[in-house]
């Protein structure tokens, strides 16, 4: 079916309705009760599938959110204000459904399939925007590497295909950045991937794609978007559309990453539609249902058998907490869907560490079995020495004498988190990971100064790639060091120490 570029919702709905005239359509009518808010009720209107596109005078649609006996509860997509009480509804049969396919890649679109970055768009397939998750019998274990080009995520928090971690934080720690630079890395892996932008400002979205577009991330990359000004019912509907996208290059076996940014705004706006449509409140107003809204998203990212394709969906979903407060109802609920979480703190942010990574808090429940083998012989007690640098460091802050073994730790540990700081748009590649890791060990950077580690670290590293070319593709290739390999450049190491 070919889309040419619509100006409202309205119009591009009505046309893919119009599309389906394969058969004779029996229309089933109600009138509108109420109104208002962009939600209204519709009586006499009965047998009504849950989600199902509702066509109301004057070419306007809505979706069906709430069935009762004898109507349906309906928010509205656009126009809300030109629906009145008594106006017709009738029911179309249809549930929201999403396109799919290669022809999305590099296109920016809403959450009901328009194309909005001013091109046509010509799509063959259509899914529905609400699905079921695999079943376990079609799952196989998380065991392959997603790699993120974080080193600090890499070696103590992995990510495996398959696999859903929370990226979590208070607003403005960098946790777009951490997703963006994860989409950045996956050039030339073959993981196609998909942005949902949740209730983002306009500008926000557009930052987004520029910086995909500068990387030559674009062309891999599908952006579902939907801005603060769209109706919750909009908001509403876009992770759902962003998955099923992800769903449609699963079923060809391939491996896809998901960015959900961010799930507090989803749930914020699946709260303003159920209170507007006298749906009970809980805990913080939100309804009682809202555990089941994320756990049926999530569940649907999976690692599937070989016996269907072998592909994958990897979620990397967001939430924003504030003042640092991982308690909260929807930080909770999302943390016990997700296999992990990443969490940000502002304090190590504002500090100058970049990524600012809590590795206490932050934990991957997939563990060591989503790591390259080279990873796993380098960065084996990094967590533990981390955590016992910074008890350390906040004990010596009080200017006690220190003996010559905490001294080394603390020299240790500062040269750690100094190797741990990365810039946006600077992903590591699993070489230089484990070169940088295993020259850690070493002790190499011991009598550097603080402030020239990161530079001594970039020349070992060209160092290594001038020399040993064949090395380095091979450990890149096939995500393992050996015995041999590592001698080669722990002499060549200890040599640039001298």
């Amino acid at each position: 079916m070919s889309n040419d570029v619509f100006a409202t919702k309205n119009e591009y709905l009505k046309s893919k309705l119009q599309s389906f005239t394969a058969q004779p359509l029996v229309y089933e009518c109600g009138k509108v009760s109420s109104v208002g808010d962009g939600v209204a009720t519709v009586s006499g209107l009965k047998n009504r599938l849950y989600g199902e596109l509702l066509e109301f005078e004057g070419e306007i649609f809505g979706m069906a959110l709430e069935l009762n006996e004898d109507g349906v509860g309906a928010v509205l997509f656009d126009s809300a204000d030109s629906v009145k009480v008594g106006d017709k509804v009738k029911g179309t049969n249809r549930v929201a459904e999403i396109p799919v396919g290669d022809e999305l890649l590099g296109r920016i679109i809403d959450p009901i399939g328009r194309a909005i970055d001013g091109k046509a768009l010509d799509v063959k397939e259509f899914l529905p925007a609400e699905r079921p998750a695999p079943t376990i019998i079609d799952r196989e274990p998380v065991s392959k590497p997603l790699e993120t080009g974080i080193l600090a995520i890499d070696s103590m928090v992995p990510i495996g295909r398959g696999q859903r971690e929370l990226i979590i934080g208070d607003r403005q720690t960098g946790k777009t950045s951490i997703a963006l630079d994860t989409i950045f890395n996956q050039k030339g892996k073959n993981v196609i991937c998909v942005y949902c932008a949740i209730g983002q400002k306009a500008s926000n979205i557009s930052q987004v794609v520029d910086y995909l577009h500068k990387n030559e991330a674009l062309e891999y990359t599908v952006v579902v978007a939907s801005t603060a000004s769209d109706s919750p019912a909009t908001q509403y509907l876009a992770p759902y559309c962003a998955c099923t996208v992800a769903e449609g290059f699963m079923k060809e076996g391939k491996d896809v990453l998901v960015i959900y940014d961010d799930l507090s705004k989803h749930a914020v706006a699946y709260r303003a539609m159920s209170l507007l449509l006298h749906r009970p409140p809980g805990r913080e107003a939100y309804p009682g249902d809202v555990f089941y809204l994320h756990s049926r998203l999530l569940e649907r990212s999976a690692c599937l058998s070989k016996r269907l394709g072998g592909g994958s969906i990897t979620a990397l979903p967001i939430v924003e907490t504030t003042g640092g407060n991982i308690s909260a109802y929807i930080p909770t609920n999302v943390i016990s869907i997700t296999d992990g979480q990443i969490y940000l703190e502002s304090e190590l942010f504002h500090s100058g560490m970049r990524p600012a990574i809590n590795t206490g808090l932050s934990v991957s429940r997939v563990g060591r079995s989503a790591q390259h083998k080279a990873m796993r012989k380098v960065s084996g007690t990094l967590r533990i020495e981390l955590s016992q640098y910074r008890e350390m460091a906040i004990f010596t802050r009080f200017g006690s004498d220190v003996d010559e073994s905490t001294a080394k730790l603390l020299r240790k540990g500062e040269c750690l988190t100094e190797l741990l700081k990365q810039g946006k748009g600077e992903p590591l590649t699993l070489f230089k990971q484990v070169a940088l890791l295993l020259a850690y060990k070493l002790d190499v950077f011991e009598s550097t100064p603080k402030k020239d580690i990161k530079q001594k670290a970039y020349e070992l590293l060209e160092l290594l790639e001038d020399q040993y070319p064949d090395y380095v593709k091979e450990i890149n290739s096939t995500g393992d060091i050996t015995e041999a390999v590592e001698k080669i450049f722990t002499k060549t190491m200890l040599e640039f120490k001298q």
